[in-house]
């Protein structure tokens, strides 16, 4: 397994997440994870992370960048939908690009969020949904301690109709801190 980092989005990370972006525009719309238009172009996406890095500062979500040992971007992995008290809560997503694949970027990424999850933003629970066909995905929440709790039926909007998701689910305490 490569050596693997995450970084909490900022404004100074634009240009390299844009060139991530567009480098897997068409691997990302093949696997279900499309993007507006207008998410390529460069003005409407540095709007977009200014957005982004405004809202992290109001607790919305927490955005970050999963990095490689020579700092290149290699994917993305998120706390979004945050809800503080009283549930202490947020929806993990994640996505690694294409030539970064089958390389545990995933897995190593999601363990640092675990522990950021808990230590800096205080939350008590993360949760998270996968296509069922998603295998590689549920197993990254699988090694990480995630409990398969449920299917929502017909639950997301695709181009060809409505997609089940299944829902998985983690609940921090102590031991994530030391692990």
């Amino acid at each position: 397994m490569n050596k693997v980092s995450v970084k909490l989005l900022s404004l100074v990370d634009a240009d390299s997440l844009f060139e991530f972006e567009v480098e897997n525009h068409s691997y990302f719309d093949t696997i279900g994870l499309s993007r507006s238009d207008a998410y390529y172009n460069r003005a409407s996406f540095q709007e977009i992370i200014e957005n982004l890095v405004a809202e992290q500062e109001k607790d919305i979500h927490y955005m970050y960048l999963v990095m490689n040992a020579q700092g290149e971007v290699v994917g993305r992995v998120n706390l979004t939908d945050v809800i503080k008290e009283p549930l202490n809560k947020a929806e993990l997503g994640y996505r690694i690009g294409e030539k970064h694949q089958g390389k545990g970027f995933a897995t190593a990424a999601v363990k640092i969020i675990i522990k950021q999850a808990s230590l800096v933003h205080k939350l008590h629970r993360i949760e998270a949904g996968t296509s069922p066909q998603n295998i590689g995905s549920q197993i990254v929440l699988i090694k990480n301690g995630f409990q398969f709790v449920g299917k929502y039926s017909q639950y997301i909007l695709k181009d060809d109709g409505w997609a089940d998701s299944l829902l998985f689910e983690k609940v921090l305490d102590l031991t994530d801190e030391i692990k």
